[in-house]
């Protein structure tokens, strides 16, 4: 509520341009009142002729458009009020995500993800569309029909004060229970759309596994929860509706028995200042109907500004790039990690105190064990995690000091399972290299990485699509695409991670000639299990539960490093030499 609030006080212009119509449709409902009035006074109790009344009837007719014009432009302030803050709150979600993609991928399934980002963002919508303007407008409009009440009568402007504060104290009663209500309810469908993508994107290795029956009675339980909570909240919804509309209907009742009783019986009021009340009580209730119903929407806006705010401020590793230029030229920056470390949350896995520097050119291999923290020391030379101890410098500088886009420019990244985008196999290829790739380009780095001949074997070539994430492709075909990329790109920094993992022996030579290839303009550092990648890099370092335990060639480790010795006996038998 209190994010909502501070939000709200930067749009100072619109809610005062929010007051200003406000006060101008408070005048124009008294004149439409008034007109109305006047008009069935002068025709059945005065009885003056229809030209004698043209006047009141063109004033009634001005008064009705300004009405509906200035409740079109109020609508419209706030649409473009939630509209700029929704946008603001999506960007900085997707800030958030993007500044570090890595931590954002562990942290909760993609459907919640998704879910925050576009269902519970939309819920704020009604707080800054319907809430704010009413909140206005019930602030001016009872005020000004009251004021006008009591000019009129002032039993009756009594009765209007003593009946309203009945209304927004039985709405302050039924928001409080709406607000934990619309919480529960954007629990329940963030759960039900994370579980949802989940099982979709894993829908095939259920149907294998047998086990697609207990992933769908999940959903169900899910989706039903969902409902239940849906549900709770339109119960709170309809019991305010009808609590509303009685205490108006009573107050009006009160009103309206007050001045009969007072124009036939003690004959204390005329007939155009009973009637001109009578028509102005049912405004001063609507406004405060509309008030109710607009604060339910509003608590259950809080509710989702709530979601969204502590997807926001969880914790995480930022990473703030600087503005220095990084060299560009030829030769590829030297790297070295002074003591750097990555924790994934609290209490979480850690990669500590790493210390080794990787020269311009350099070939280096990095291994152990499955769970030694190979890929996200990986992640950290990237830029993709910034260290949470220690420091990466660049050509002596930390890396963060550099402007983020001329680190990346310098870089290429191929993991294990490259992602391939809903396109053409040129399109994936070209997202390597600056937009103005050329097509005799994409196909001199197709041929480079082994690809071409697939490709040119396609009735439609280069312009044949690839299915989202490469269906269609096997594992090394998305490799050598995502190699493509790299040498469209001509990176001077390489980062593989276990890029041969799982294919077969052909295929690995093939990507094995394209690194060397690579390496002879780059700086490569490869997370490697094989022993032909392990031997031919200048340095090799060697981790054990994420920390480093020697760094050095393979034949010095062989030797001075038992851990390393058994590790390489254990792999020699089917490494590819």
């Amino acid at each position: 509520m209190n994010e909502l609030k501070h939000i709200a006080k930067k749009y100072k212009g619109a809610r005062l341009f929010l007051i200003l119509t406000a006060v101008l449709t408070g005048a124009v409902i008294i004149g439409q009142a008034y007109f109305f009035v006047a008009i069935v006074d002068r025709i059945f109790i005065r009885g003056q002729s229809f030209e004698e009344i043209v006047p009141f009837l063109g004033g009634l007719m001005i008064v009705l458009i300004a009405r509906a014009a200035l409740t079109y432009v109020s609508g419209r302030v706030g649409v473009r009020m939630a509209a700029r803050v929704k946008a603001d709150f999506r960007r900085k979600l997707l800030e958030k995500y993007s500044r570090n993609p890595i931590q954002a991928s562990l942290q909760g399934q993609s459907g919640q993800k998704v879910s925050v980002m576009m269902d519970a963002v939309d819920e704020i919508d009604s707080y800054f569309s319907r809430y704010i303007p009413q909140v206005i407008q019930a602030s001016v409009i009872p005020l000004m029909i009251v004021v006008t009440a009591f000019t009129q009568h002032f039993y009756t402007g009594l009765l209007m004060m003593i009946t309203a504060p009945f209304i927004p104290i039985f709405m302050a009663i039924i928001g409080m229970k709406t607000k934990d209500k619309s919480e529960e309810q954007m629990e329940k469908l963030a759960a039900f759309s994370g579980r949802f993508l989940d099982t979709l994107q894993g829908l095939t290795t259920l149907k294998l596994f047998g086990r697609s029956s207990q992933q769908k009675e999940k959903i169900r339980e899910s989706s039903i929860g969902f409902r239940d909570a849906t549900m709770a909240v339109l119960k709170v919804a309809f019991i305010s509706s009808l609590m509303m509309e009685y205490i108006s209907t009573l107050g009006m009742g009160l009103i309206a028995l007050e001045l009969g009783l007072r124009l036939v019986v003690f004959e204390s009021v005329t007939f155009f200042t009973a009637f001109f009340l009578l028509v102005l009580a049912p405004e001063f209730y609507l406004s405060l109907k509309e008030l109710s119903s607009a604060f339910h929407t509003g608590r259950g806006s809080m509710g989702a500004a709530k979601k969204v705010t502590e997807e926001l401020n969880k914790t995480e590793q930022a990473v703030m790039w600087g503005d220095a230029s990084l060299n560009n030229g030829t030769t590829p920056p030297t790297v070295e990690l002074s003591g750097a470390g990555f924790q994934y949350g609290k209490g979480g896995f850690a990669v500590k105190n790493i210390k080794t520097e990787i020269p311009s050119y350099g070939q280096v291999a990095i291994v152990g064990r499955s769970g030694a923290g190979k890929t996200t020391l990986l992640h950290m030379m990237a830029g993709l995690v910034g260290p949470t101890e220690g420091e990466i410098l660049v050509n002596g500088r930390s890396l963060y000091d550099y402007k983020e886009a001329e680190w990346f420019d310098q870089l290429s990244y191929i993991s294990q399972h490259p992602y391939l985008f809903s396109g053409t196999f040129a399109e994936n290829i070209a997202i390597g290299g600056k937009a103005d790739a050329t097509h005799a380009e994409i196909e001199q780095a197709a041929e480079k990485a082994g690809i071409s001949n697939l490709i040119q074997s396609l009735e439609q070539g280069y312009d044949t699509p690839i299915g989202e994430a490469g269906r269609g492709l096997s594992g090394g075909e998305k490799q050598r695409v995502a190699i493509a990329r790299a040498f469209l790109k001509r990176p001077s920094v390489i980062l593989f991670d276990e890029p041969t993992t799982g294919l077969d022996l052909q295929t690995e030579r093939i990507l094995q000639a394209s690194i060397e290839e690579l390496a002879k303009t780059s700086t490569v550092i490869t997370v490697a299990h094989r022993l032909h990648t392990i031997r031919n890099a200048d340095k090799i370092l060697f981790l054990e539960n994420g920390k480093l335990v020697a760094q050095g060639t393979h034949d010095e480790l062989i030797v001075s490093v038992a851990e390393y010795r058994s590790m390489v006996s254990v792999q020699q038998g089917g490494a590819a030499e």
